[in-house]
């Protein structure tokens, strides 16, 4: 129960990581706005942190849409009384060749990947500023620390999370706010399903051996899973943390070392 008392907003908190951070967060004592683009999957997961005990709220929305995402924290904060941890977990993924990007695959990834993360800091720290302090946590990844082949567009992104992470940390820091990553490597979600069904008939491998096989490249040696994040956002979320800032942090079972 090290987050007694707090609140916490998680974006893209319908599956996936999302799902299994809001629900971590729970678990550890905090009341949880949950976010998603679909309001129905927001609710189910709200409807199990409710199960824990927890007040919770669902706040959904697009968070690429600056406006929104502000208004997203405005109800977070007047309907559960606080924002103590705001993680920004909402992101897209692609896989394509690099000379097949286009510019629209460009606008939707960063978009949602870039411009989503940072309004949420921006929102986040306009009411964290007023409150006193908090936690500010993004979703980089493994690929935002080395470039990845099929996955150009979305390693850039991802990059240009791990630098927004490092500016906020020094820019907020007066203001008693910490701003981190984590960084995932290949996660057992229906967004890996998506990519697998493109990969997978590129490569001429049967349903899941995609990511089965790039799993592989881990020193651990099995696909991660949800619940390995979300175990790690609680350390982040968590006061053990309190003297950590402008890190973006590889979990991937060791795949990326540096």
């Amino acid at each position: 129960m090290s987050l007694a008392g707090k609140t916490a907003l998680v974006t893209g908190a319908g599956r996936g990581i999302g799902k299994a951070i809001a629900l971590r967060l729970a678990k550890d004592g905090a009341n949880i706005a949950v976010n998603d683009l679909n309001p129905d999957t927001a609710k189910a997961t709200a409807e199990e942190i409710n199960d824990l005990g927890r007040k919770t709220v669902v706040v959904p929305g697009d968070v690429s849409d600056r406006d929104k995402i502000f208004s997203i924290v405005d109800e977070a904060f007047t309907e559960l009384g606080s924002l103590d941890i705001m993680v920004n977990n909402a992101g897209i993924c692609q896989t394509k060749e690099l000379l097949e990007v286009t510019p629209q695959d460009l606008e939707d990834l960063f978009r949602v990947n870039v411009f989503g993360v940072l309004y949420g800091i921006q929102a986040a720290a306009e009411t964290m500023k007023k409150n006193g302090g908090g936690k500010i946590i993004n979703a980089a990844s493994g690929a935002g620390h080395t470039g990845v082949p099929q996955f150009s567009a979305y390693s850039a992104t991802k990059f240009g999370v791990v630098s927004f992470t490092q500016s906020a940390a020094m820019e907020l820091a007066e203001h008693k706010i910490t701003v981190n990553s984590y960084c995932p490597g290949i996660v057992d979600t229906d967004m890996w399903a998506e990519l697998d069904k493109v990969l997978g008939p590129k490569l001429g491998n049967e349903p899941r051996e995609t990511m089965t096989t790039f799993a592989q490249g881990a020193v651990l040696r099995r696909v991660e899973v949800p619940e390995d994040v979300a175990n790690f956002v609680s350390y982040l979320a968590g006061p053990d943390s309190d003297f950590m800032t402008g890190q973006s942090v590889v979990i991937d079972g060791g795949m990326v070392m540096r």
